[in-house]
């Protein structure tokens, strides 16, 4: 089987252009094969090993699976990270979200927390852009978790990891009073009614522990943060979010109810309110 071949093949379930950009993932990804060596023919001379996985591949995708489980890799802020079926694939947006934050703050040497670490993207992303910093993940996935400190271990990346239920009361224990400068999250922000206009690659493979909020209370997992974060950032500490954006107006009177100072939103490169942060 050759590129062209895969990517014709992937039309049938995916429209033409992320068809094109599947089949170049599998090959760079799996193969190490360029679209240079593509051009020159190189795909044509996969060993007969290698053209049993690509075709063991192809079957997978074709059911729908996402490539980046199919591969057991996604790309984040110009890193590699381990993904498997037990965590959120990171997208371009949650990019954005860590981009936004290291170019407005700066918690060298203080103490960061990401609430719904998951595949661990958001805090080795900012670990690793402040070594100084001491960061805590945590994720109520025990699985997650593991995928997590892989990711940490394999990049390099320094952090505590914790198995917590941020639903749960939040003793002041979890992280100490008033010591963090900045607390993270890109929690569970989609309603249950919204899944159905959801694609299937997403809605059959990824976790809806990790996807899906209640219809009647699509702020849960902000309020029970926000309300944490009350008592555990610093004094002019950040809360940062990534967000739905049909609730951002919701969200943003929750946090200017709460207390919060300089509540802000942003939008992502799709034109969508993606992001909010708002100061102690």
């Amino acid at each position: 089987m050759s590129y062209h071949e895969l990517w014709r093949m992937l039309t049938s379930v995916y429209e033409d252009d992320e068809a094109q950009a599947v089949a170049r993932m599998v090959y760079e990804a799996r193969f190490r094969l360029s679209l240079s060596d593509i051009c020159i023919g190189k795909d044509t001379q996969l060993s007969a090993d290698s053209q049993t996985q690509l075709e063991e591949i192809a079957q997978r995708l074709l059911n729908q699976e996402p490539v980046q489980y199919v591969l057991g890799e996604t790309t984040f802020a110009g890193r590699t990270f381990k993904v498997t079926p037990d965590v959120l694939i990171p997208r371009p947006e949650t990019a954005e979200l860590c981009e936004w934050i290291d170019t407005s703050i700066s918690p060298s040497g203080k103490r960061v927390l990401d609430i719904g670490t998951g595949s661990g993207c958001i805090a080795i992303t900012l670990a690793l852009a402040w070594p100084e910093a001491d960061v805590t993940a945590w994720d109520i996935s025990a699985e997650a978790l593991a995928v997590a400190q892989e990711n940490a271990e394999h990049l390099g990346a320094r952090i505590t990891f914790r198995q917590v239920d941020i639903l749960m009361e939040a003793p002041a224990s979890w992280e100490g009073v008033g010591e963090c400068y900045l607390i993270v999250s890109n929690p569970p922000y989609i309603t249950v009614r919204e899944a159905t206009a959801m694609e299937h690659n997403v809605l059959d493979w990824e976790p809806h522990r990790a996807l899906f909020v209640p219809d009647n209370d699509p702020l849960l997992f902000y309020r029970a943060i926000a309300r944490y974060a009350q008592q555990a950032l610093e004094p002019q500490g950040w809360l940062y979010f990534e967000i739905n954006p049909l609730y951002a107006d919701e969200l943003h009177r929750l946090l200017d109810t709460m207390g919060y100072h300089h509540v802000e939103t942003k939008k992502d490169q799709y034109d969508k309110q993606r992001m909010i942060r708002a100061q102690r």
